[in-house]
């Protein structure tokens, strides 16, 4: 079955950086699109990055210039590039596979279990 594991967060200052990786199996990255989502205590899920099968990428305005997704099909791994962090970038990220391509709502199918990034 899918499996989706994120890892790389952690505690950094405002300006920092972080590199989170989503490794997966049960499936090929060429099957599914991809994105990363955030939710803060509170708040609603958001998608701050999406991957399409072109490899094309969208991201809200939020964390554009910012944030890079990226993808290695050879490796199952999804990753996001975190620059210029801020304290509103706190929250727990996840990785989610099998949805609308390129889209940021959070109509996926598969979800891991998320790695938490704390940003003061």
């Amino acid at each position: 079955h899918v499996q989706l594991v994120e890892s790389g967060g952690g505690s950094v200052q405002t300006g920092g950086s972080l590199r989170l990786s989503c490794t997966g199996s049960g499936y090929h990255y060429s099957v599914y699109c991809m994105a990363w989502f955030r939710q803060a205590p509170g708040k609603e899920r958001e998608g701050v990055a999406a991957i399409d099968s072109d490899l094309k990428t969208t991201y809200p305005d939020s964390v554009k210039g910012r944030f890079t997704i990226s993808q290695d099909i050879f490796k199952n791994t999804l990753t996001l590039q975190m620059n210029s962090l801020k304290p509103e970038d706190t929250a727990m990220y996840y990785c989610a596979a099998d949805g609308p391509c390129g889209s940021l709502s959070a109509d996926y199918n598969y979800w891991g279990q998320g790695t938490q990034v704390t940003v003061s």
